[in-house]
């Protein structure tokens, strides 16, 4: 589940970054989700012997737990089943982790997903943004493009989104939180 919020004046913002992972993903494996149930753009497929479902609610990101639950309840997913992936202010551009469960960190769209739910017992992959630069509101930062010097970092933070995604659903989300949550791509580009 790719959290963002619909139409193109919010295409690129770093609150779509979870949109733009499951984005990258589909691209990864040759698919297009198409809008269909449960207030999303999805598509179910198979990734190596395992089915998944790639999920985005059209909703507004404060609104994105009816239309995981709505999608939940017609599969009966297991809460534990489920991955949201979505921006973290409190990360750094370059580091991602991944979270077995937990509050929603004050993300509206993790908050709702809560909510509806009733558990916080879904994973996360939670995809540093930072915070402003130049003085923007909380609310400007995280509605905008990334800065024109970190667009090339954002790309690789959502690639290894994508391979946290891929560890997620071969090897369970212990492995990924292991094999992800030590990286950071930051001190990768600064030695390069």
């Amino acid at each position: 589940m790719g959290l963002g919020n619909p139409g193109p004046g919010y295409e690129n913002s770093r609150h779509n970054i979870g949109f733009r992972v499951i984005d990258l993903w589909c691209k990864d494996l040759g698919l297009v989700l198409k809008k269909n149930l449960f207030r999303s753009k999805n598509i179910r497929a198979e990734f190596r012997g395992n089915n998944i479902i790639l999920f985005c609610p059209i909703t507004f990101m404060n609104l994105s737990g009816e239309a995981v639950r709505a999608c939940a309840d017609y599969h009966a997913l297991e809460t534990g089943t489920i991955l949201v992936i979505h921006d973290d202010l409190d990360l750094p551009l370059g580091r991602i982790k991944v979270a077995k469960d937990g509050g929603s960190g004050g993300h509206k769209g993790v908050g709702s997903i809560i909510h509806h739910l009733e558990s916080t017992q879904f994973s996360r992959i939670k995809v540093g943004i930072g915070r402003p630069r130049y003085g923007e509101t909380v609310e400007d930062y995280v509605l905008s493009p990334f800065y024109t010097d970190e667009k090339g970092l954002a790309q690789k933070a959502m690639e290894m989104a994508v391979n946290a995604c891929e560890l997620f659903v071969l090897e369970g989300v212990e492995s990924a939180m292991n094999q992800i949550n030590c990286q950071n791509l930051v001190n990768k580009e600064e030695k390069n």
